[in-house]
């Protein structure tokens, strides 16, 4: 089974956004997934539960209550929405339940500081730095166009982390969030300029790159 976590310990980044929609993106490729949610305020298995009956199932997992112990022996993929502030063995621990790790930055200078130091602190966890587990970095929320996002794209550039995609603030993600889907699982004619944001994310995803 491989692990993918979303995980950064500044809160309100997009953490549980980015883990239902990839979820709902390898689910509906036709894999076995299932989906953790370590943070108590539950907003993964939220919208598990707003999920229709009549899209491919994923399997949630009340990560905040009994670690992954449930895990379904099955499932192909297991996405982890981590908590937040989340530093030390705490971190470490999480690490060690994964392969790969997306970390999405919001376009703030609070934000851009809080990350910077704890892609620093996450590089320099054992499993990262004997390269057992792969991290990539998503601008997440983003207006194109605006100072702060101009920002945000240097520093990530700089970040000496891959830096996979910038993803637009849109209320699409609200739309799908609301309704239990993916925004992969909205119409193409409302979505495909989020899909289009999307697919460097989850060719990434696909690819060894992401994976030790």
């Amino acid at each position: 089974m491989r692990h993918i976590m979303v995980m950064n310990a500044k809160g309100g980044c997009g953490k549980s956004t980015l883990a239902t929609n990839i979820a709902s993106y390898f689910a509906d490729a036709g894999y076995g997934v299932a989906l953790a949610d370590y943070d108590p305020q539950r907003s993964s298995i939220d919208w598990l539960e707003r999920r229709p009956s009549n899209r491919p199932a994923i399997a949630g997992l009340e990560a905040y209550k009994d670690g992954l112990r449930h895990a379904p022996r099955g499932a192909d993929i297991l996405v982890i929405d981590a908590p937040a502030r989340s530093h030390g063995k705490e971190l470490t621990d999480l690490v060690r339940h994964a392969e790969t790790i997306v970390v999405p930055v919001l376009p703030s200078t609070i934000d851009m500081q809080a990350s910077d130091r704890f892609i620093k602190e996450l590089k320099a966890v054992g499993k990262i730095d004997r390269k057992e587990a792969k991290i990539g970095v998503v601008a997440n929320r983003v207006r194109e166009y605006t100072l702060i996002f101009e920002e945000l794209d240097e520093y990530l550039t700089s970040a000496r982390v891959p830096y996979i995609a910038a993803l637009r603030e849109a209320q699409n993600y609200i739309r799908a969030y609301t309704r239990g889907l993916g925004i992969f699982e909205l119409p193409e004619y409302l979505a495909w300029p989020d899909w289009e944001q999307w697919e460097p994310l989850t060719r990434w995803l696909r690819s060894v790159r992401s994976q030790p």
